[in-house]
């Protein structure tokens, strides 16, 4: 040991303790946590003000990335350049940052994972929006420091006009703590502010008007609202976040296209685990998986299998693969230098806070300016209204410090307007340049009084801090990108879909879809008819249903199970598009086909379901009555409705009061109407009992119908296109089981009968051929007759064309078209009229 040394024993306990917890201050205070009030930790902080002061602004050419880094490095962030560079990557990239901070020219990386150019290949600059942070910096609008080696001044925290901290969200892992702050809509978290300012009492759930949720650079779905709500309300909260997947036909395959995917997900690591997964056989249903994304944006295609049903392969990637992600808000920020858990208002307390510190410092600043500009221009004025004498003195002095003296002995002067008066240019002697001095020196007056009155008024500081966050969300507000999906919040979905009444088609290989019923229009009877839907070769629609969004739907298959849907969820799509198949929205099995279905109200109201029921019919005429509470538990595989015997197939299903009239109508012609309370009711698994008795083995049951209203009249519709509305009271009451009375005579001109249905004038009549065809008639154009004639022609029927399907409109007077069609004409898609007789008419296609 060196002469003059000693050892001094110490404690190990207690030295690893202190320099522990010197470590540990030093890590969550100047490396990995946020400021509340800039949202910026120290590096970003250093890389923005480095920039700054390189001068490479956002309307200035890039610079070198290793010319920014190594002035940050040099002058104010002693570690390795790379986590400089790494840092400034971040925020030059558009999948990282909401509101991207630098300008970034060269290979910033992907979001597939890929590292970046080397920092001499790439070139930087500032974004507009950071200069936003860097504004009035050079006012003393906040404190300084010493850089690491005491030479330079360094910035504790950005004078920034944005709310950085709620915008762009942070990440971080300090000792003993971690933060995690999602990024949000700049355009909503300012007026969250501004109602903020307006109301500092404001409570969370009004600021969660304004501010509803994170927004994420990568767009996706917020899958639920209960983890939003608890990340705004205490700081914590976990986010599940969905990429952005639609199921569409390409080439004639079914496929899951994901356009948006959720935020800090690898693209290419997400597709490479979803391949190992199908091909450990954990993931069925997908054949192949082709990245298709370039520069327009992301397209990620998930082709399936020909029997995979796209929802439950769509719920599958969603429980097993990135493309559902969680994320875990943690607000944690430095307040005052102390790690804090913040909820929303907090930030936005904090962030208002600092505005107004910022603003008080700029305005004193400026006044401070202002008065020695005033001061000075006080001895100038007085030099210029005695400026022989001003001359003479000067003149007089032997140098310029004597010139001074004696100014200040003359007028009464200060040092430094002494020295204004004796600096003066002889140019500031005309007449000109003095008016200009007064002007000035009122303007500046002016100008004192005001910044005086900013500095005495809470209220006008705070209407600046407004109008220039209004300004910042002028210039760079933008819309949404990730969307809220409300499930199981008190907002529901159906508060955003309008209530409208809704055409639902189905047809016959079982393709669905909604259209408006306002694109339909009125023809009179025995026009041709508009073209209703594209159908596939050898398919037609075969069955046409009215209802509104909200209501409920309830499937019946051909084999007695029951499906459970809202119709807002069926896709919607135009009058003259195909629909989807029924099998990729419920999951029905492959040789099962819908065959009925039943728009109710609420299944959650008690009284409703217990006072409904459902009445069933099947080919071979046996009939069910069930009560509608039994079917107001849906489950995802269907439920049974009704067992169906060997042979027969359940045909119709109907909702009742348990006091109407039901009416059975075979192909024959034959059709029987008893009272429904003739038949009790009976559990979801039982078979029914007899409706009607079959004429021969070949006659079937073509519908059925629930009569309520006993004013109404029975239309029936045979193949060929004869229709006739005959009064109820032709149809005589009998027992259930019967084989019924004539209801229209069958011819080959008429062919077999295919519709019943009980309608009043205030109803019209929607007809649909086999080749697509539909024409919309009103009943009242129909006159009542006999129910033993063969009625009148409905429809013209082009060479062995049949009919489909029968459905009744509610008859709104707004629907009607103004067009008269005759017998003979036909109004096309375009509305042009097109004569029956032309043989190379379009409409058959």
């Amino acid at each position: 040991m060196a002469e003059g040394e000693k050892l001094i024993p110490i404690n190990i306990e207690d030295e690893m303790k202190s320099a522990y917890i010197d470590y540990s201050m030093s890590v969550i205070v100047s490396r990995a946590l946020p400021d509340v009030r800039d949202g910026l930790k120290p590096v970003h902080r250093r890389v923005l003000y480095g920039m700054h002061e390189l001068g490479v602004r956002a309307n200035s050419a890039h610079k070198k990335s290793a010319r920014i880094v190594g002035e940050v490095l040099g002058k104010y962030h002693p570690h390795g350049d790379t986590s400089v560079y790494d840092t400034m990557v971040r925020m030059a990239q558009e999948w990282s940052l909401r509101y991207m901070l630098v300008d970034g020219q060269g290979n910033f990386g992907s979001v597939d994972g890929d590292s970046p150019a080397a920092m001499r290949y790439t070139e930087a600059r500032m974004q507009k929006i950071s200069e936003e942070m860097l504004a009035d910096i050079d006012k003393e609008t906040v404190d300084h420091k010493l850089n690491f080696d005491d030479t330079l001044q360094e910035p504790t925290v950005l004078p920034t006009r944005i709310p950085g901290l709620l915008v762009n969200g942070a990440s971080g892992i300090a000792v003993g703590m971690a933060t995690n702050m999602p990024p949000h809509n700049l355009t909503e978290v300012v007026n969250g502010t501004i109602a903020y300012i307006d109301n500092d009492e404001i409570e969370i759930d009004e600021l969660m008007s304004f501010i509803k949720a994170p927004d994420f650079p990568t767009g996706g779905t917020i899958y639920g609202y209960d983890g939003v709500r608890d990340a705004f309300h205490t700081g914590r909260g976990r986010v599940v976040l969905r990429g952005k997947a639609n199921i569409e036909e390409v080439n004639g395959r079914e496929c899951i296209i994901v356009d948006e995917i959720p935020y800090q997900v690898n693209k290419a690591d997400m597709i490479k685990k979803t391949a190992d997964l199908v091909n450990e056989k954990k993931l069925e249903g997908i054949s192949t998986i082709r990245d298709e994304s370039d520069r327009k944006g992301m397209r990620i295609v998930y082709v399936l299998k020909r029997d995979a049903i796209p929802n439950i392969v769509l719920n599958k990637l969603y429980k097993y693969t990135a493309l559902q992600s969680s994320f875990s808000v943690n607000n944690i920020a430095l307040v005052n230098g102390r790690p804090q858990l913040l909820n929303l208002k907090d930030l936005i307390h904090y962030f208002v806070e600092h505005r107004h510190e910022v603003v008080v410092r700029r305005t004193q600043y400026e006044l401070r300016k202002a008065e020695e500009r005033a001061h000075i221009l006080e001895g100038l004025i007085i030099a210029s209204d005695n400026i022989d004498e001003v001359i003479q003195i000067i003149r007089a002095s032997s140098n310029a410090d004597e010139a001074r003296e004696n100014l200040i002995k003359r007028f009464e002067l200060s040092e430094i307007q002494a020295r204004a008066i004796v600096e003066m240019r002889l140019r500031q002697l005309t007449g000109l340049e003095q008016d200009k001095l007064r002007s000035e020196y009122e303007e500046i007056i002016k100008t004192i009084a005001d910044l005086k009155d900013i500095l005495d008024n809470k209220d006008r500081r705070m209407n600046i801090i407004k109008e220039e966050l209004e300004v910042i969300r002028d210039k760079y507000g933008d819309e949404r990108r990730s969307v809220i999906e409300y499930a199981g919040g008190d907002l529901s979905i159906e508060d955003m879909i309008p209530n409208e009444k809704v055409v639902i088609t189905i047809s016959h290989a079982g393709y669905i879809k909604r259209t408006s019923l306002t694109e339909y229009k009125t023809q009179n009877r025995g026009g041709v008819g508009q073209k209703a839907s594209t159908t596939r070769n050898e398919d037609f629609l075969e069955h046409l249903f009215v209802g509104t969004n909200h209501q409920y739907m309830l499937f019946f298959t051909q084999k007695g199970k029951c499906f459970w849907m809202r119709v807002y969820e069926i896709p919607e799509g135009a009058k003259t598009s195909k629909g989807r198949a029924i099998q990729n929205l419920i999951n029905i099995e492959q040789d099962d086909k819908v065959m009925a279905f039943i728009c109710t109200q609420d299944l959650k109201d008690e009284d409703y379901i217990n006072s409904q029921y459902v009445i069933m019919a099947t080919k071979k005429g046996q009939v069910k009555k069930t009560s509608l509470e039994q079917y107001s538990r849906p489950r995802t595989n269907g439920i049974n409705a009704i067992t169906i015997k060997n042979g027969d197939e359940l045909l119709e299903a109907k909702l009742t009061t348990g006091e109407s009239q039901v009416m059975l109508a075979l192909k024959s012609g034959k059709a029987i109407r008893f009272e429904e309370a003739k038949t009790r009711p009976m559990g979801r698994n039982a078979s029914g009992v007899r409706g009607i008795t079959l004429a021969h083995d070949k006659d079937e049951v073509i519908g059925m119908i629930a009569v309520d209203d006993m004013e109404s009249n029975i239309l029936v519709v045979s193949e060929n296109g004869y229709g006739k509305r005959s009064s109820l009271d032709d149809y005589r009451i009998t027992n259930r089981g019967g084989k019924g009375v004539k209801t229209i005579s069958i011819t080959d001109k008429t062919g077999n009968l295919v519709s019943i249905k009980n309608v009043t004038d205030s109803d019209d009549l929607m007809i649909i051929n086999k080749s697509g065809i539909a024409i919309r008639m009103a009943v009242e154009d129909l006159r009542v007759m006999g129910r033993a004639t063969q009625g009148v022609r409905l429809i013209n029927l082009k060479g062995s064309d049949s009919i489909a399907a029968v459905a009744k409109v509610r008859h709104d007077e707004d629907d009607v078209d103004d067009v008269e069609t005759t017998e003979n004409t036909d109004v096309s898609n375009d509305g042009t009229t097109v004569d029956n007789n032309d043989t190379d008419n379009n409409n058959n296609e």
